[in-house]
């Protein structure tokens, strides 16, 4: 099973109307746990004005930049993704809703893309597993933050991260993880590579303990394995979140909450 044609096909269908759209997102919102984690992050957050620069780098959806042109209604977004046609889909929406004027996405390599000293929050949410060149990017992070600015990364750890060590495709189990360069992360080791590239203070913890894993397979792993075996699954994926969802919710709640000696995800923040 891929992952990415499961995740075109919801966009198509949630991509109709700008309604959809936020409902898609919202959707998101509930029952990715890494945006729960992301969401706790980024509340926590204090900056001296409100007039702030984000990049969102690896924009994907748009879910996340969305968010916080809520969640920081002054700040100026730019977001960035190599998928020319996600950048488009995400420009247009984002006009559709008024807000172009201060949200933008642009294509660019992370590998090779500094803005320096512009922005006061970096995020990069679920990207760095892709990217071989860790090191250039973070190093670039850096070159792009101005002073007393924060990196914020959620990626998978080497604990496991998207099943990451059971590779058994009857399982349908790979497709999660086939574009990943590297399974995870060890938390001295992002930590050791974003110090190397000039951050002053890291800070990382485990996501997906023990109730995140069980609410993953229930809220995402299971459906997408559904939906990947037959398109007619969309037909009954209301009624399956309407028995699991709030078991899933109850699960995201305590990960958030809890403290982790190990899990499957990391939330890193660094600080320049």
């Amino acid at each position: 099973m891929q992952y990415d044609p499961i995740k075109r096909s919801l966009g198509k269908v949630f991509n109709q109307t700008p309604i959809l759209r936020k409902l898609f997102y919202r959707l998101l919102d509930l029952l990715l746990l890494r945006a729960w984690h992301v969401r706790k992050e980024l509340r926590s957050l204090k900056f001296s004005s409100g007039n702030i620069d984000i990049l969102d780098a690896g924009s994907g959806f748009g879910q996340y930049t969305y968010r916080m042109s809520r969640l920081f209604p002054k700040s100026e977004i730019l977001a960035v993704d190599v998928k020319q046609e996600q950048i488009e889909d995400c420009n247009r929406f984002f006009k559709q809703i008024d807000l172009s004027e201060r949200v933008q996405f642009e294509i660019a390599d992370l590998t090779k893309y500094t803005q320096p000293s512009k922005f006061n929050l970096i995020i990069s949410i679920d990207v760095m597993e892709h990217i071989e060149e860790d090191v250039q990017v973070f190093k670039n992070f850096h070159q792009s933050l101005g002073e007393e600015g924060v990196l914020l990364i959620s990626t998978p750890s080497d604990q496991g991260g998207s099943d990451a060590h059971d590779h058994d495709e009857q399982d349908g189990v790979h497709g999660f993880i086939d574009e990943h360069v590297r399974d995870g992360y060890n938390i001295e080791e992002i930590e050791e590579k974003l110090k190397s590239a000039g951050f002053s203070k890291v800070e990382a913890r485990y996501s997906y303990g023990t109730p995140g894993k069980i609410s993953w397979r229930l809220s995402m792993k299971y459906p997408i394995q559904l939906l990947g075996v037959s398109k007619l699954f969309f037909v009954l994926l209301p009624f399956y979140y309407i028995l699991f969802f709030p078991i899933a919710a109850i699960l995201n709640f305590a990960d958030v909450k809890g403290k982790h000696t190990t899990g499957t995800g990391l939330i890193v923040k660094a600080y320049k």
